[in-house]
């Protein structure tokens, strides 16, 4: 008992950054009705600008009192530019765009870290007291006492400023009513950055005090983010003190979940301790508070109607799939080894995210759980080629398929979640799919796992056949034929499933679920299906990584790089299939980054960088990605030239609304969204 007080109360200091972190996804979403994902990376950014300073990396060394003034400028600097860059020309999009662009913020901090620091963690050095405190026998650091109570006097300091002062007012206004608190004068602009530089001051300076608890690289803060989300859902993203309170505990409680992991009757994996039970442990929680506090985020009084992309109906499917089809098979013949590797990789992606364009882009719904659905299915794709020794094809079909019953399962929750509520305890998911399921050495492991070659009647398919394409060399186009035709026929069955009954009625699901529930549409059988189409496409791709590479590796499936890719998958347009091959093109070692890392030398970190801000950029001119545009832009030039031979068009009672109402929409645009 004394051992688990110890570790109890040693976990107060990693609750308090919990706490912290989730006092500002409170703060952020009552202010400006976004849920920021990057609140994780502003406390990074700040522990990083305090190590700076402090070890002359700057070329000055700076006091401890100055460099945390520092780093807090740093992080009200961060806040400001969210604010102003991001935040401000999203007020009137989606909740699902706004969670887009916070985790393009994310991703941009991310990679400019890692340009400018490095990728080798630091230790910052501490500035709350070095003692010791004894409680009830049991010997702790004093700085975990300092920072929960720390803590606890910011959450007491917000809430008494959110109850009692004229700016508390103001944020209660504007949340429950825009239009009403522009009426009596306020403006939600201003409420939504005064809330933002709060919720960045205080994630900064958690940061920074407790860096030198955990380590401070770029993956370990910003991903606090997630168990702080846990605490955020517990209070309902609008109570400070429960927000807190729950943050503080699952510090604690993940901490006695670490001794317990020590114990020598605890399950072992190759001979250490479970990995992921933490991440496992934070999983639960979310659901739990999911059940306890409801599904549902408490609504906002927003300003405007807020659109979601649109869909447009696709108009030909069997010209471009054959001269995709064409085009991509002489590619795999004529360009050199590496760039055939880099397009295969970037068919693999755009399956990936074809997965997407069915769950996000008909449904609605993120889920974040895509990439690990990928990664499950080439792991069970491992162990039934080599431990069981079923052939190809019935060894990737039954991967598939196990993937897609996992991926069904987890869709359930769907039923009673729905959008940004879903990509939350999708997230931690997928967290903890990454480090309970693929780094345990019995299923997957850091080092990975190896996948045969697929043959098929004798016939060689996989990287090393014996065509080697012009140039002589692996990986071979016969495995590239493959990737491509199993790319093209899932496109062209997602582009198909708009069409049909079932595609509509996930356009209802999407626009109202309520309305499409009245409507007579099964809600509950449109989201199993959506979840059972695009975990299916998602598993077909982590069989094609597997054969692509021979080996399955839990390096590449994690919570981070599944996030990028719903990132590109928003550049490119998340609901057309067109915008699923532009993401493709863009992903991780895809054609377009391994062009750029070989003919200008930007490689990977800048990629990234690139691919953050192209995301919020995209958001902001565009939200309906580079497909979407081009789309429009084809559709205009066509009804110029029908203008041009017909004239100019009449208003009848097909388009026009009632007096003083404009509609707004085209026959063509209501051909595009209505279910």
């Amino acid at each position: 008992m004394e051992q688990i007080l110890l570790f109890a109360l040693l976990g107060l200091g990693q609750g308090a950054l919990i706490a912290g972190i989730a006092l500002g996804v409170v703060v952020t979403y009552r202010g400006s009705g976004i849920i920021n994902l990057s609140t994780g990376a502003v406390a990074m950014a700040s522990a990083y600008a305090f190590w700076a300073l402090t070890t002359g990396f700057f070329g000055v060394t700076l006091p401890l009192g100055p460099a945390l003034a520092g780093a807090l400028a740093v992080a009200l600097a961060v806040g400001v530019l969210t604010e102003v860059a991001v935040f401000k020309p999203l007020r009137t999009v989606s909740p699902l765009a706004k969670l887009a662009a916070s985790l393009g913020i994310l991703l941009t901090l991310q990679a400019t870290v890692l340009l400018v620091f490095g990728v080798q963690p630091q230790q910052a050095p501490s500035i709350l007291p070095a003692g010791t405190v004894t409680v009830l026998g049991v010997t702790t650091p004093s700085d975990r006492f300092v920072l929960a109570g720390l803590v606890v006097v910011i959450a007491l300091v917000l809430g008494a400023l959110y109850r009692w002062s004229r700016f508390g007012l103001a944020t209660r206004a504007a949340s429950e009513n825009e239009q009403a608190a522009l009426l009596a004068g306020l403006s939600p602009n201003s409420v939504s950055m005064a809330n933002t530089l709060l919720a960045a001051l205080v994630a900064g300076l958690l940061g920074v005090l407790a860096a030198p608890i955990v380590q401070v690289d770029s993956m370990t803060l910003p991903l606090q983010v997630v168990p702080a989300l846990a605490a955020a859902l517990f209070a309902g993203f609008t109570s400070l003190w429960i927000a807190c309170t729950a943050g503080i505990l699952i510090g604690v409680l993940q901490s006695v979940v670490y001794y317990l992991s020590t114990q020598s009757w605890f399950p072992t994996d190759d001979g250490n301790a479970m990995p992921g039970l933490q991440q496992l442990l934070v999983f639960a929680l979310m659901v739990v508070a999911l059940y306890v506090r409801g599904a549902g985020l408490p609504r906002r009084g927003e300003l405007v109607e807020q659109r979601l992309p649109s869909v447009p109906l696709p108009e030909r499917l069997l010209r471009p799939a054959l001269m995709s089809t064409v085009v991509g098979a002489a590619a795999l013949i004529v360009l050199p080894f590496d760039f055939r590797q880099a397009l295969t990789n970037s068919l693999i992606g755009m399956v990936i995210v074809l997965s997407y364009v069915v769950i996000t882009g008909y449904v609605g719904q993120i889920s974040v759980m895509q990439l690990a659905l990928s990664g499950t299915a080439g792991f069970v794709l491992s162990h039934l080629s080599v431990r069981l020794g079923i052939p190809f094809p019935f060894s990737a079909l039954g991967a598939m398929v196990l993937a897609t019953l996992l991926g069904v399962a987890a869709g359930i929750s769907a039923l009673r979640v729905r959008g940004v509520s879903l990509a939350v305890v999708t997230l931690a998911a997928a967290l903890a799919m990454e480090q309970a399921l693929f780094n345990n050495t019995s299923f997957g492991g850091t080092a990975g796992v190896s996948v045969p070659p697929p043959r098929l009647f004798g016939i060689d398919l996989g990287p090393k056949a014996d065509f080697r394409g012009l140039d002589g060399n692996e990986p071979s186009p016969m495995f590239g034929f493959l990737v491509l035709a199993v790319t093209v026929a899932l496109g062209l069955y997602v582009a198909h499933l708009r069409r049909t009954g079932l595609g509509r009625r996930m356009l209802a699901v999407r626009s109202n679920e309520r309305a499409a529930a009245a409507a007579g549409v099964d809600v509950r059988a449109v989201k199993i299906a959506a979840f059972t189409i695009s975990s299916f496409i998602a598993s077909a791709a982590g069989t094609l990584y597997g054969y692509n590479f021979g080996s399955v590796s839990a390096a590449r499936f994690t919570a981070l790089a599944a996030l990028g890719l719903i990132g590109f998958a928003y550049i490119g347009g998340i609901t057309m299939v067109s915008g699923a091959v532009i993401a493709g093109l863009m992903s991780t070692e895809a054609l377009l980054p391994h062009a750029l890392d070989k003919w200008f030398g930007i490689k990977g970190t800048w990629a990234l960088l690139f691919g953050g801000v192209s995301l919020i950029v995209t958001l902001i001119a565009n939200p309906d990605g580079i497909a979407g545009a081009a789309h429009r832009r084809k559709r205009a030039k066509r009804a110029a030239r029908a203008a041009a031979t017909t004239g100019p068009p009449t208003a009848d009672a097909s388009t026009a609304g009632p007096p003083g109402i404009h509609l707004g929409r085209t026959p063509a645009d209501a051909k595009e969204v209505a279910p």
